[in-house]
């Protein structure tokens, strides 16, 4: 990867750009893969919303954008968003487990 510095043109930056967007999404789809192992663990439909560690960990996102400079309301709105369907999702899944048990 190039520094945004060293690109060139607009088509460079675009390429960085792709490149970042690739690598932001398969991390998504790994991180999607862990909230899949956690529901294993979890025990009730409370345990897969875990609304105190909801808060807690979109907290410590905010942290996290302000280290890296970025703006934490935008941050936590995306990992909100993004946790609320892997929450769905995990839901889906915790019922369709329970129905089958």
């Amino acid at each position: 990867m190039k520094d945004p510095d060293q690109c060139a043109n607009i088509h460079e930056v675009r390429e960085e750009i792709d490149i970042i967007d690739r690598e932001v999404i398969d991390a998504l789809s790994k991180r999607f893969q862990y909230v899949i192992a956690a529901a294993r663990f979890k025990t009730s439909e409370a345990s897969v919303r875990a609304p105190d560690r909801f808060q807690a960990m979109l907290q410590q996102r905010r942290e996290w954008a302000l280290e890296s400079g970025l703006n934490p309301d935008v941050v936590e709105k995306l990992y909100r968003d993004l946790v609320n369907h892997f929450i769905e999702e995990e839901l889906k899944r915790y019922k369709s487990d329970s129905v089958d048990s």
